[in-house]
């Protein structure tokens, strides 16, 4: 029976367990250059040594306006690359797999002078309202994309990850509360993210699975729900996508502000939903802390793997801690063994 310390497999990327870290900004890039530093080798290396099978590298922007601060993580330069490499080699040292989320912030840049989006509506009444990219910036945007993706092919990761979800920028097309365009990516609203797509393919090995993340819902009046969704993903897995990350809000409020997400588990429905009607491998997230709930999503087959954001930045060791306490079989680092006992 299937459970959250059965191996997995995509295409070539085979995992021990389907223990997630999902992407989670820190903040904490201090030259304002989008180079990672030694608190994010410490924080990814860390979760690598605690038995993640998946971590994903947080969101990392196309270019420097497209970080949500100045603070985040970018791969628009190839002076990027090292520091991201010296994380991933080491995660591997230690068992881990790792992918890295390619995004950009859209209108939600916050540091931006100026924010770029489909359309030219403000986030809120407290964001700046964005410049409407032109059709052909939109085109160089996907460009962009593609340049982000190679570079994250060259530091080594092993699964690329979309940032479609949270009011992002591919968000922002795919979602019509946000995109108001007349143009040929207005008027097919999933045709910027499949662009987007198609050029990380590109770049790419045919054997390297590629995750996007969606909201599967908006919590906002006007905005889709889970049927619309379920629509563009089938799109989106047409285009290419072999694995969906779901979450949910990020037009209005995201979920996991806590607002509406105030019980556990409260996004899986949507995961199985997605992946019933697709037929499409789906990571779940979203309050699944505790062990054995984590543990029945995937004996229900309800999601082919489990992300744990919160309970991993509260404890590095969350999967060793979850094998112990589930009784499941588990490789502690020699130097931890006296501290998770086996009964």
């Amino acid at each position: 029976m299937k459970h959250l310390f059965s191996p997995y497999e995509i295409k070539d990327l085979s995992l021990k367990n389907r223990v997630v870290m999902p992407p989670m900004c820190q903040y904490s890039v201090t030259n304002k250059d989008g180079i990672a530093t030694d608190w994010h080798y410490m924080h990814y290396v860390s979760r690598a040594i605690g038995g993640a099978g998946l971590i994903i590298i947080e969101m990392t922007d196309v270019e420097p306006d497209g970080r949500i601060t100045d603070f985040d993580l970018g791969l628009w330069s190839d002076e990027q690359i090292p520091a991201l490499k010296r994380i991933v080699d080491a995660c591997h040292q230690y068992g881990a797999k790792v992918g890295i989320q390619i995004a950009h912030a859209g209108r939600k840049a916050e540091d931006a002078a100026k924010p770029v989006a489909p359309s030219a509506i403000a986030f809120d009444e407290n964001s700046k309202t964005p410049r409407e990219l032109s059709t052909d910036e939109v085109k160089d945007m996907v460009e962009k994309f593609r340049l982000a993706v190679g570079r994250a092919v060259q530091a080594g990761v092993d699964v690329i990850e979309l940032h479609g979800a949270h009011g992002y920028l591919i968000h922002q097309f795919h979602s019509s509360y946000t995109n108001k365009r007349t143009d040929e990516y207005g008027r097919d609203l999933t045709k910027f993210g499949r662009e987007v797509i198609e050029a990380a393919k590109g770049e790419m090995p045919e054997s390297m699975p590629l995750i996007m993340r969606i909201s599967a819902r908006e919590y906002v009046d006007g905005g889709y729900g889970l049927n619309e969704s379920i629509e563009f993903s089938r799109e989106y897995q047409r285009a290419g996508v072999d694995m969906f990350h779901i979450s949910a809000g990020g037009e209005g409020p995201i979920a996991a502000a806590g607002r509406p997400g105030t019980h556990v588990a409260y996004q899986v429905p949507m995961a199985r939903a997605i992946k019933e009607a697709l037929q499409v491998p789906v990571i779940a997230v979203g309050r699944l802390d505790e062990p054995a709930l984590a543990n029945s999503v995937i004996g229900n087959e309800e999601a082919d793997l489990v992300a744990v954001g919160r309970g991993m930045l509260r404890n590095p060791y969350w999967t060793l801690e979850a094998a112990t306490v589930l009784r499941k079989e588990i490789d502690v680092p020699q130097q931890y063994i006296a501290g998770f006992p086996r009964n």
